[in-house]
């Protein structure tokens, strides 16, 4: 997944304009883009857009970012999603790998109710929207076998923590959020999920919206979070990796699968070892 788009569940207009921006993941949203007086009908409505778009061919991946746990308003969620077989449920403000798997467990029980192989429903996880949650960043290893990716947040962080602003007038973060993106980073890596980056707000802001892409790519994460469809072009372009690379990735795979004792491939002229072997890897299996 490299472009995963937010759309807010109780607009069939925008659900239906993101299903077709190209967005390689749609989170329909019951949480922050929801009023109160608004979350059952939008439950109601990403419902009905599961049902009727899951067996599109081809489509994006349907993800339903629920409540959060403490909330009151995840089983009413879930009770009224899962019946449409969302690929995924994002978790919003979690604390740790426990909150994790007490969300994973409530999938599991609406999973059979509604007869859908156990485990299909996978999860997202936005790690960093407490201050509380940076001192369990590294608790998601090995919690659950739903997991597919970590990502973080700065809006909800920053109005934890009564900051005045996330960012530099440049448009970089400041240090909290720094810490905080580098954490998600960490701690997507060592659970051995992808990691998301988070969303740039500017929409209008292409130049400076490319840049966080590029600088996220850079860093190691394989995808990013959008808030308008006008973004996804953007992510996925940047997040593709070019044929150059995809064919050095290859060409190491290979020269490997030849030696597979050899510790240290020349290829061109160039040296690669094993973590060049791993990184190339990985690479391919974001290709599908």
């Amino acid at each position: 997944m490299r472009s995963l788009l937010f759309v807010p569940a109780d607009s069939d207009r925008k659900m239906e304009k993101g299903f077709a921006s190209g967005a390689d993941c749609l989170f329909l949203d019951l949480e922050d883009s929801v009023a109160a007086g608004n979350k059952q009908k939008a439950r109601e409505m990403a419902r009905d857009f599961l049902c009727a778009q899951r067996d599109s061919s081809p489509r994006p991946l349907l993800y339903v970012r629920v409540n959060a746990l403490d909330s009151g308003l995840t089983d009413a969620d879930l009770d009224a999603v899962m019946p449409g077989a969302p690929d995924g449920i994002v978790q919003p403000k979690p604390l740790g790998g426990a909150d994790l798997q007490h969300i994973s467990n409530k999938i599991a029980v609406r999973e059979a109710q509604n007869d859908l192989p156990d485990g299909a429903t996978r999860v997202i996880v936005i790690t960093t929207e407490t201050a509380a949650s940076l001192f369990h960043m590294g608790t998601y290893v090995g919690a659950s076998r739903r997991l597919a990716g970590l990502t973080w947040g700065a809006e909800d962080l920053s109005a934890d923590l009564g900051a005045e602003t996330s960012r530099l007038p440049d448009g970089t973060y400041t240090p909290p959020y720094v810490l905080a993106r580098n954490l998600a980073l960490f701690a997507a890596h060592a659970a051995r999920v992808q990691a998301i980056d988070t969303v740039y707000p500017n929409f209008r802001d292409e130049a400076g919206f490319r840049r966080e892409c590029e600088a996220a790519r850079r860093d190691g994460f394989t995808g990013k979070m959008a808030i308008h469809p006008a973004q996804v072009p953007v992510i996925n372009e940047v997040f593709t990796p070019p044929e150059a690379e995809v064919a050095r990735a290859r060409a190491v795979v290979e020269a490997f699968a030849r030696e597979p004792d050899a510790g240290v491939i020349g290829i061109a002229g160039e040296m690669y070892d094993r973590p060049h072997l791993e990184r190339a890897k990985r690479l391919l299996a974001r290709l599908g």
